[in-house]
């Protein structure tokens, strides 16, 4: 097995910060303050006290991994960055890194801004260790896509944000750095350029190298990472691979088999004479890939209902409706009498791939909708322990499609 080409070894990082509110003060009050009491800030309860931005981070990033790192505001994402860069150092532990260190995390890092486009290039590329004809070989690229080459000769300071963005992700990823650090500065970008950079970052974790990336946008993380880290509060809460590490994220690591349908919200639908009150998810037992699973949903209704329609949907975490499926499969006319209680049970399989997804309920009659509930659980499929050989690993995609080949 390869060395990994970082190793983040028990990594916290702690700030001074002001304790308590400090009222604002002209520049003769604090003057006059300070000869009255030097020591007064403290003694006025706005002294200073410890905060650990990171507390004990350790993980090891192998050579052409993609890792996505994902939290709330405040977590610690952006420090941890700034660490590895080089920007702050660790207040304990180490760094191991065994490549060149390529990192994007806030416009206009690493560049001068009273230098043009085109000195910027080259010295961003001194900085990584590059020479001047390795520079040169890649410098058409960099211009090409970051497009700015009417510009390349106009001081850096001339640019409008997202001029620099553009041309400083194509210095950070063109270079060819063996580690690439990319944090949410990417959403400064329109979505045209977005698109072009994770088409990049992907190309650049194929070829071999690795890339970090921390930004808020989900959709992005996932179609571009396969593994993930979960920080909250300077901590690791959870990592592994990137789908189980969003849905610990949107779920706060809760997977239930049995949920109270009751109190949920309903989306677009007010009705007090029907309403979905539990849902069982495979009698409690674990859902492995291309296998039966089974639902039991429990109604109450209150007024006769004409044509009832039962349904649910499954999404992926990100909301985006993969599956749906209705009562109308087994019954074209279902009608009930006035107050009664009812679970019906639907036996599906979802050819799902491993990964976490969301489950919707819904139901509907002849004169329309009766209940939506969205987000009413969240299930896991697990993969089968089957072992696969080096060259026939697991196929991409979300679905298990059945086919038959012959020769």
């Amino acid at each position: 097995m390869p060395k990994p080409i970082l190793e983040i070894q028990n990594i916290s990082k702690k700030f001074r910060i002001q304790r308590g509110h400090t009222p604002y003060l002209s520049l003769r009050d604090s003057v006059t303050g300070f000869f009255k009491s030097p020591f007064s800030l403290e003694r006025a309860g706005g002294g200073l006290e410890d905060f650990w931005a990171l507390k004990n981070i350790s993980f090891d990033v192998y050579p052409g991994e993609s890792i996505g790192i994902i939290g709330k505001n405040g977590a610690g994402k952006s420090t941890l960055l700034k660490i590895l860069s080089e920007i702050t150092p660790p207040t304990e532990g180490k760094i191991i890194s065994r490549g060149r260190i390529a990192s994007l995390l806030e416009v206009g890092t690493g560049f001068h801004h009273e230098l043009s486009g085109r000195e910027n290039v080259f010295l961003n590329g001194s900085i990584l260790g590059m020479k001047r004809k390795e520079i040169i070989a890649k410098f058409d690229e960099i211009v090409d896509f970051s497009g700015v080459e009417k510009f390349l000769d106009t001081p850096i300071k001339h640019y409008s944000t997202g001029m620099q963005l553009r041309l400083a992700f194509a210095v950070a990823a063109f270079l060819e750095p063996e580690i690439l650090l990319i944090d949410e500065v990417l959403a400064v970008g329109d979505a045209e350029f977005q698109r072009k950079c994770i088409g990049k970052m992907d190309e650049v974790s194929k070829s071999g190298r690795t890339v970090l990336f921390v930004s808020h946008n989900l959709s992005q993380v996932q179609s571009l990472c396969r593994m993930g880290i979960l920080l909250d509060k300077g901590k690791i809460l959870h990592n592994g691979e990137m789908n189980t590490v969003i849905a610990h994220y949107l779920t706060n690591g809760e997977i239930k088999h049995f949920v109270d349908v009751k109190n949920f919200p309903r989306i677009g639908v007010k009705n007090d004479d029907f309403q979905i009150e539990t849902l069982g998810i495979n009698k409690g037992n674990p859902i492995y890939e291309n296998e039966t699973v089974t639902l039991e949903i429990s109604f109450q209704n209150k007024q006769p209902v004409k044509e009832l329609v039962l349904g649910f949907s499954i999404s992926d975490m990100l909301n985006n409706i993969i599956i749906e499926c209705r009562s109308t499969a087994s019954y074209k006319e279902y009608n009930l009498s006035v107050s009664v209680k009812k679970k019906i049970t639907v036996t599906f399989n979802p050819k799902l791939k491993a990964g976490i997804y969301n489950l919707n309920l819904g139901a509907r009659c002849a004169k329309g909708m009766l209940e939506y509930v969205p987000s009413v659980a969240t299930i896991e499929i697990i993969p089968k322990q089957e072992k696969a050989e080096e060259w026939n690993k697991r196929s991409e995609g979300l679905l298990i499609t059945d086919s038959h080949w012959e020769i």
